[in-house]
């Protein structure tokens, strides 16, 4: 199998092209700044990346103390972005993270009036952290927001400034006392990213950075008008039919039921992923291409999304749990069974 792919490919023109390469230039740009106070991490920073241009959001899963808050608010000022961390809790409501009505007085007229006073929520990158941590209610304040880029109160709706990017944490390790996210509301994240414990070197770097008393200052390598060109350059990123028909076989194998579903995949999963997850793989695999300075998407950059995009929308059946079968390994096994697939059997 060919690793772009064959289909017509739409040409850039020369100011979208100069876009790419400055792109690429400043990937690198980034990967250096953003080393100055994070010590490791570099594919969960671009993994971000990648679901930021591409206008989706990031569910991020990690036990505490890795970081995670310093990791979000650098990348906001990496890319001259505002910043606001809301701290989940039982107790939050809807109106502490889009705001409310206060009644004030109108000097000019000397009566009382209504004015909103903007939550947090009223910036460009979010961190919801310990988004399981607070009831239905809450959580689907943020969700509205992340889907419609709008919150609605006391009957007004209020637009959200573009970009609009929201990071929402949970500690895979403590579930008592959480509101766990139903299917439906993981479904509206891109990416569940997974970031794990540093190794041993990346640890001692750690220490002797945070127990000194230096302190790097992150440089802004892109604007709010940059990154807001650069969704709209990944939307133009050309993509051959049959890599859209690979990443449509590859989420259709993930579903039981389906003719294209392997052996594997009827034994162990119950639910697979939707239609959604499609058009996540293929906006992420675009933004990876323009991030690496390419023009064109591959089956690589596909493979690259698959265990991002669809290990919160499988659902495995409680014969994978007993046998200690991972969703990651289901998805491995599914990207060898799609590149192996004989495209003729799809009429």
């Amino acid at each position: 199998m060919d690793s772009v792919g064959k289909g017509d490919r739409m040409q850039f023109d020369k100011e979208e092209r100069h876009a790419i390469e400055k792109i690429a230039r400043a990937q690198n740009m980034m990967d250096q700044e953003i080393s100055k106070v994070i010590v490791g991490q570099k594919q969960i920073v671009r993994e971000m990346l990648w679901a930021l241009l591409s206008g989706g959001h990031v569910l991020l899963e990690g036990v505490p103390g890795l970081a995670k808050t310093l990791l979000v608010k650098s990348i906001s000022e990496l890319l001259s972005l505002s910043f606001h961390r809301i701290q989940f809790t039982p107790d939050l409501m809807p109106a502490d993270i889009t705001g409310t009505d206060v009644i004030v007085e109108n000097h000019e007229t000397g009566r009382k009036e209504f004015r909103f006073i903007h939550g947090p929520i009223f910036a460009n990158i979010i961190l919801a952290d310990e988004i399981n941590r607070t009831p239905p209610k809450t959580q689907a304040a943020l969700l509205q927001a992340m889907q419609e880029y709008e919150v609605t109160a006391q009957g007004n709706t209020y637009k959200l400034d573009r970009p609009f990017f929201v990071l929402a944490t949970q500690n895979p390790i403590e579930q008592e006392g959480t509101y766990p996210l139903p299917e439906a509301q993981l479904d509206r994240f891109m990416m569940n990213v997974m970031i794990d414990y540093p190794d041993m070197q990346d640890e001692i770097e750690i220490v002797r950075r945070t127990t000194s008393p230096l302190y790097e200052q992150i440089k802004p390598i892109l604007t709010r008008e940059d990154v807001l060109n650069l969704q709209e350059l990944v939307r133009a990123v050309p993509v051959a039919e049959d890599v859209i028909r690979y990443a449509v076989l590859m989420v259709g194998m993930t579903r039981p039921a389906s003719e294209f579903a392997p052996e594997y995949v009827r034994t162990y999963v119950q639910w697979g992923a939707g239609p959604r997850a499609c058009q996540f793989l293929v906006l992420g695999a675009k933004a990876r291409t323009i991030l690496e300075g390419r023009y064109a998407v591959s089956f690589d950059d596909i493979d690259a999304l698959a265990k991002l995009v669809l290990r919160h929308r499988l659902i495995v059946n409680f014969q994978a749990e007993s046998e200690g079968v991972r969703k990651d390994d289901i998805i491995q096994r599914l990207i060898q069974s799609a590149r192996s697939f004989d495209f003729a059997k799809i009429s």
